[in-house]
This record gives C-alpha cells, structure tokens and sequence, in this order.
C-alpha cells in the first residue's frame, strides 16, 4: 500500500522517467527510435537507406568479433569494414554480380588471411559472411522492380510483429520452455503468438500493398504461407543467436542499443529473414 501510494504521488513526468529507465521502457523507446530511423530509410531509398544498413552491418561484424574472440579484432574489424562498403557500393549502383562477387571474395580472403590461427580465420569468416547478409540484402529488396519497398515492409511487418508478440505473449502466458538449455526465456506459448501474429501482419502488408498498387499479390494462400515460414525463421535466427552467446558464455552481443544489448541482439531474427529473402531473390533471378 505504502508503495503504490508513493507511486500515485509521483509527478506524471517523473513516472514517465521511471518507466523508460526500466528495462522494458529502454526496450520500447530504443525499439521505436531505431524503427523510425529504418522506416524513413526506407521510405527515402538510395544512398541513405544502403548507409543505415552498411553501419548495421559494421556494428553486426564488430560484435561478431568480440563474442567469438576473434583475433587479431581490429585488423580484422577494418577488413570486414573495407569488405562490406565495397559491397554496399556494388549494390547500391546494381553493377551487377560479377563486382559484388568480387568484393565479397576480395574481403573473404583478407580476413582468412589476418586470423591469427584456424579458429580466429575460421569465425572471421563466418563474421563476414554474416555482415554481408545484413548490408547486401535489405537494398537489394528495396530496388527491386517488382517487389521493392513492399517487400521491405513485409519483411518488417513479420519480423517486428513476431518478435513483440513472442515477447508479450510468453511473459504473459508462460508455459513449457522452447528450448531451456539455450534460451531460458522463451516458450512455446510465445513462438505460437509470435507465429501467429507475424503469419497476420505479413498477409495484411501484402494485402495493403496490392491495394495501393505496390505489388501484385497471386494468391493469399502463397503470402499466408511464406509469412509463416518468414515468423518461424526470425524466431530461429533469434535462437540461433542465443545458441552463440551460450556457446561463447556471452550474455549480450554489446551495449550499443538500451534494453537490447548490441546489433545483433537487436536484429538477429531480420537477419535470418534477409537470408532467407536473399536466397528467394537468388533463386528468382537463376530461373528469370
């Protein structure tokens, strides 16, 4: 009683700041703050949109280095750096693949080249292959001709919607646990809400944006399907994630973002959609 009459006693701005320095507060300002940045990114296009994924990218690999120990990191960091601008630049301009190509082999090799023995070439690599994903795909979605900024928003829409429904609906649910030994956290009330939630907002995306004359839907039934693989994917790629932390006895990936913890505790399941989408695009453009 004494606690909440100390509570309703407090100024409205003073609970206000109390809120956003709790965990959760932090977690929901820096979640509306960085959405907002992607969002009008995207809106924009161009080079300000393959900047805000390139620095994405960087914070991605510098993390990446830090959780895995990966020595020796600066040298390495500075290559990955070198490595994904150039092939920011080679998305961005569409100069085609065999460039891209070339700046991914050219930034592999260095890195292999600058670990100190195999399992620092070997987790430097994989850093860098992992920062490629981030910077090369999100522009290549938006310049799409066909699907471009429709398809960036659905793959928004999936992720962001899956992962606050997961969040929201596992603490208030509870439950059996997802997978204990690498997530605590997580359950399987939380990984439905999110799937079910994610399936929703990326078939009302698609929905939205055949209205409005962005993209040209075929068949519900198809973007029902694929928005539930893309929720289940972002959720694996967020497992994925916690299964390296654990693995490295890491608890967050850095402190660059408040309630987060680092880049990739923040956009682990964007991650995996981009390579998801990436590969899709891929494929699309064999068979075209």
């Amino acid at each position: 009683m004494r606690a909440k009459a100390a509570l309703a006693g407090r100024p409205d701005g003073l609970l206000l700041r109390s809120w956003a320095a709790s965990e959760l507060g932090a977690r929901v300002v820096s979640a509306l703050v960085l959405a907002a940045a992607a969002l009008l990114a995207a809106v924009h296009g161009g080079w300000p949109f393959a900047l805000f994924w390139l620095l994405a990218g960087i914070a991605v690999a510098a993390e990446w280095t830090a959780v895995t120990r990966t020595e020796p990191s600066g040298p390495i960091r500075a290559a990955t750096g070198v490595g994904l601008t150039a092939l920011a630049v080679a998305t961005l301009l569409e100069t085609g693949a065999p460039l891209g190509v070339l700046a991914f082999l050219g930034g592999g090799t260095l890195v292999l080249a600058l670990g100190r023995d195999p399992h620092d070439r070997l987790w430097a690599l994989a850093g860098f292959a992992a920062a490629v994903v981030i910077v090369v795909v999100p522009p290549w979605m938006r310049n799409h001709p066909e699907l471009g900024l429709a398809g960036l928003l659905w793959m928004f829409a999936v992720v962001w919607t899956t992962d606050i429904a997961a969040y929201f609906t596992g603490r208030r649910l509870g439950g059996p646990k997802l997978w204990p030994r690498v997530s605590p956290k997580k359950t399987w009330s939380g990984f439905g809400g999110g799937l079910l939630a994610g399936t929703l907002a990326g078939l009302l995306t698609a929905m939205l944006a055949t209205r409005l004359g962005w993209s040209p839907v075929s068949s519900p039934a198809v973007v029902v399907l694929i928005s539930a693989v893309g929720s289940v994917v972002s959720q694996l790629g967020d497992l994925g994630e916690s299964a390296l932390k654990r693995h490295f006895d890491v608890k967050d990936s850095g402190r660059l973002i408040p309630g987060h913890g680092g880049a990739m505790d923040r956009i682990d399941g964007f991650w995996s959609v981009s390579l998801l989408v990436g590969l899709l695009l891929a494929l699309r453009s064999l068979w075209s």
